[in-house]
């Protein structure tokens, strides 16, 4: 009976995780992975639809603007998957040391993905497998252009918004918000996109009901099915449980 015991314990057990060395640092999640062989430090960015290469390391390896290969995050491995070259200089820049691309949702997708931000801790598992999460609030997740989205609600004021926003580990801003919805009265809108020269402020963010205020924000180019996306400033206020297999995403106290 004790034999049967111990090989029942060990049949239940959670499978391994497949587990990732991270930090946070400037506002996003890095991991090391490998992308067609290249090893390196890449942001892990639950909001970018597919994975990327730094340009300068495609130059490098003398790699097509666009190819497909075997992305590799902690004992995660997923062949024939697509990369995309991008110039990502002013996304990594202050950096340091070199970032070599981001890995995308797609690479994680049908996994459950476990993120705490301090102290920093990545861990993938197979869908079904995973250990129990403390959860304080569960959001319905779907996906928005390949990347994963929660409803959330915006305001300046006497005006609210509520949609859409891309959950993206990888934004190092606390939102943003497509630029057909909102405006920044002074400034050209480029100045205020992704890595742009300056940074406007919002005047309230809700998400899953906890309520932030007067945040550093900006504009972003619009995806389809989304208004926005909350990055990884506000993220870090809970630990994260990414349930891509069934379409939620867990908040837990950190």
């Amino acid at each position: 009976m004790k034999r049967l015991l111990a090989l029942t314990a060990l049949w239940l057990a959670p499978a391994p995780a497949q587990a990732a060395a991270c930090w946070y640092e400037h506002g996003v999640i890095v991991v090391p992975a490998s992308v067609a062989g290249i090893a390196g430090d890449y942001i892990l960015d639950t909001g970018s639809p597919v994975t990327q290469l730094h340009e300068t390391r495609a130059q490098m390896e003398g790699l097509p603007p666009a190819f497909r290969a075997e992305v590799r995050v902690g004992g995660l491995r997923r062949a024939d998957r697509p990369v995309v070259v991008a110039d990502l200089d002013a996304r990594t820049y202050a950096f340091p040391t070199p970032i070599a691309g981001v890995i995308g949702a797609d690479v994680l997708a049908g996994r459950v993905v476990d993120v705490d931000f301090a102290p920093c801790r990545v861990e993938i598992w197979p869908a079904g497998r995973a250990p129990r999460f403390r959860a304080e609030r569960s959001l319905r997740l779907r996906l928005a252009g390949g990347a994963p989205v929660v409803d959330a609600a915006v305001a300046d004021g006497p005006r609210t918004a509520l949609g859409g926003f891309v959950v993206s580990t990888g934004l190092d801003g606390a939102v943003r918000l497509d630029a057909a919805l909102a405006s920044v009265p002074g400034a050209k809108a480029e100045d205020v996109a992704p890595y742009g020269a300056r940074r406007a402020r919002l005047r309230a963010l809700s998400l899953a009901g906890a309520l932030f205020e007067n945040l550093p924000a900006g504009l972003a180019p619009p995806v389809e099915g989304a208004v926005g996306a909350v990055g990884a400033p506000i993220l870090s206020r809970w630990r994260l449980r990414f349930d891509l297999a069934r379409g939620r995403l867990l908040l837990g106290r950190p």
